[in-house]
């Protein structure tokens, strides 16, 4: 298959699966196994890295207004030494705070992570335990709480859980939703505060990954034109996979999710069985 094509699908494949809760790194290895894809810059790191930065673009997109509010009134706490009440100063340090897992176990760990659970069978039992994590937050949550009412302990909870996504086949957007039902918020409320924390966590481990183009360790260097596929693709696909999952959890239950999920751990070993994944 054309290289743009596998391009477009990667982008498309990684914008809905980062932020939809059935999980992006899984589906960026079972894509091109499914479709026999070999060509070594589409499992390159340095294709990884332009997709994330889609999706960051994404996320800076749908949000620009929030970082807008956030960024000046988090400087504001800095230099008052103080929220005085303000719900968005404690919401930029709510953020901060979320954040620091996984700055400190990412660029530690992810690669560790990656190269332990990267076969399309342990994949498969990562979508599957991500599913019932996903099942019994949206069961046993109160769903009553809004984003501001989070603590800082809470928020440094769902940064804690959102390092479990390391695992391919958990789903960084599927951890973080659930972690914040389990502490009772609402299923917009929960995947609000993921989409937000996840905006600095993606740009740091793009940033962090984009050191490697430095030392020659990102893999081969594809003609433009591919780059620029990917990274439109996964922009545009992410702001529509927000703007879905925003509005979708307004009236429906996560359960879509936890079918697609076993269905396509199912699909995995049934292909894994046939001559084909012999």
């Amino acid at each position: 298959m054309d290289l743009s094509i596998q391009a477009l699908v990667m982008g498309i494949v990684q914008g809905l699966t980062e932020f939809l809760p059935i999980s992006s790194s899984g589906h960026l290895v079972l894509v091109p196994w499914l479709f026999g894809w070999k060509d070594p810059f589409i499992d390159s790191v340095a294709f990884t890295v332009v997709l994330h930065m889609g999706t960051l673009l994404a996320l800076l997109a749908y949000f620009w207004r929030d970082w807008l509010t956030l960024i000046p009134a988090g400087f504001a706490a800095i230099r008052d030494r103080s929220f005085k009440g303000d719900q968005d100063r404690k919401m930029a340090f709510l953020l901060v705070v979320a954040t620091i897992p996984a700055v400190l176990v990412g660029p530690i760990f992810e690669s560790k992570f990656e190269e332990l659970v990267r076969e399309p069978a342990r994949i498969a039992v990562m979508l599957c335990v991500g599913a019932a994590v996903l099942w019994l937050a949206d069961r046993w949550g109160a769903r009553r709480r809004e984003m501001d009412s989070l603590t800082f302990r809470e928020s440094l909870g769902i940064g804690i859980a959102q390092v479990v996504a390391l695992v391919p086949g958990i789903s960084r957007s599927g951890i973080s939703i659930s972690a914040g039902l389990f502490m009772g918020l609402n299923r917009q409320a929960a995947a609000r505060f993921s989409f937000l924390m996840a905006t600095p966590v993606i740009g740091g481990a793009g940033v962090w990954e984009a050191r490697k183009f430095l030392t020659h360790e990102a893999g081969p260097s594809p003609e433009m034109n591919v780059v620029v596929i990917g990274f439109i693709a996964a922009a545009i696909s992410g702001i529509l996979a927000v703007h879905f999952m925003l509005e979708f959890l307004k009236r429906q239950p996560l359960t879509a999710f936890v079918v697609y999920r076993v269905a396509a751990a199912a699909l995995v070993f049934v292909v894994l069985l046939s001559p084909h994944g012999a």
